[in-house]
């Protein structure tokens, strides 16, 4: 997974970038609608999700786990093109389905890299933040669009700037990666 993650070091600090523009742009925008929040979450989760299953590609048997977490983002942006007039409630499960299974997932990887990268706890770090979101947005629907909107731009914010120094970290073991497997 690491020589994975280090040969397509660009797309994960492009997913952070993306995260932090949509975090951005969810703040400067403080009056959106449920719609917009719902198109412009869906064009997110698209990105994402594009970008997560090209780190799939290629060749190993971690890239399942990207390829798993890709499929999921452009099946829950799908979802929020097709239903725009999708409520907040089901709006509000949809990412937070989305945020728990992207959290495991990310903890699950940074478990088994471990023993093999320095650092790993920026993907923890990147995990946990997204679980506790799932979980936040479970236990706590009736908060309303707007909390919905602030809560999810500062962790896209946050999610995105670890997701961005894990992506440089990884540029810097891509040349080492070709020696240790080797």
């Amino acid at each position: 997974m690491l020589e994975l993650l280090s040969r397509r070091w660009h797309l994960v600090v492009l997913r952070g970038v993306v995260a932090i523009l949509f975090g951005i742009v969810a703040i400067a925008w403080p009056e959106i609608t449920v719609l917009a929040l719902a198109l412009l979450w869906g064009a997110y989760m698209l990105m994402d999700g594009i970008a997560s299953i090209a780190m799939g590609m290629g060749q190993g048997t971690d890239r399942m786990y990207m390829i798993l977490l890709g499929v999921l983002g452009i099946a829950a942006g799908v979802v929020s093109f097709v239903w725009p007039q999708i409520t907040v409630v089901v709006l509000l499960v949809l990412i937070a389905v989305w945020a728990i299974v992207a959290g495991v997932v990310q903890i699950a990887a940074a478990i088994k890299l471990r023993k093999v990268i320095r650092n790993e706890w920026f993907m923890v770090i990147s995990g946990a933040v997204t679980l506790i979101l799932g979980l936040l947005l479970i236990v706590q629907p009736a908060e309303g669009a707007i909390a919905l909107l602030v809560a999810i731009a500062f962790f896209a914010i946050a999610w995105g700037l670890v997701l961005v120094v894990l992506g440089f970290r990884l540029r810097q073991l891509r040349g080492s990666t070709a020696t240790s497997v080797a």
